[in-house]
């Protein structure tokens, strides 16, 4: 849920990277962090223990404006990806108010997919959001690998409604600022209503 601070006169919303391990959560964001210019941005904080990795840092979106004479604040987190970090990937999402959905494009990855998203789906019933009505981006990643899966794949296995989709190689940032974009845009707009 945004966060308000009346005395700063900032909007803070929480975006979540969502996805399985090694399908480019921690590239997107440091690929962000990097393309954002300095004082627009903070730190990056990593949280590294032995097996996870939790990436955050926030940031100000020069080109959405304001709202209600509101200065709008993006905090942006990455989940562990490996599926025995379930709690660790609940408690990241809860008071999320938009998510990125990772899916890895390789043809071998489509089952991993299936079983994180619909993870991530259930989080969000837990939290009582309706995954319908929800601000979800889902980025197939790594379009340069040799047969990608189809850009619906998801929605056809999981027969969801339509999602917003867009095609990355975030390792080369393509696709990037647009998901993160797209999100944002989705994200504010459902905050106005």
């Amino acid at each position: 849920m945004a966060y308000i601070n009346y005395d700063n006169k900032e909007i803070a919303f929480k975006i979540v990277y969502f996805g399985p391990g090694m399908s480019g959560k921690t590239t997107n964001l440091l690929h962000v962090h990097k393309a954002l210019t300095g004082h627009t941005r903070s730190e990056m904080v990593v949280l590294d223990t032995e097996e996870e990795r939790t990436l955050f840092f926030d940031f100000i979106p020069l080109e959405l404006g304001m709202v209600e004479g509101f200065a709008l604040r993006f905090n942006l987190y990455t989940v562990p990806g490996q599926i025995h970090y379930e709690a660790t990937r609940q408690l990241i999402l809860e008071g999320a108010d938009g998510v990125v959905f990772v899916a890895d494009s390789r043809p071998t990855e489509g089952e991993r997919n299936l079983e994180s998203f619909r993870l991530m789906i259930n989080n969000l019933l837990y939290y009582r959001e309706d995954p319908t009505d929800f601000p979800l981006v889902l980025q197939y990643n790594k379009r340069d690998c040799e047969r990608p899966i189809s850009t619906n794949s998801i929605q056809n296995e999981l027969k969801t409604g339509p999602i917003t989709c867009t095609e990355a190689v975030a390792t080369r940032g393509l696709g990037v600022m647009e998901t993160l974009r797209d999100v944002s845009r989705m994200t504010v707009r459902r905050f106005q209503l």
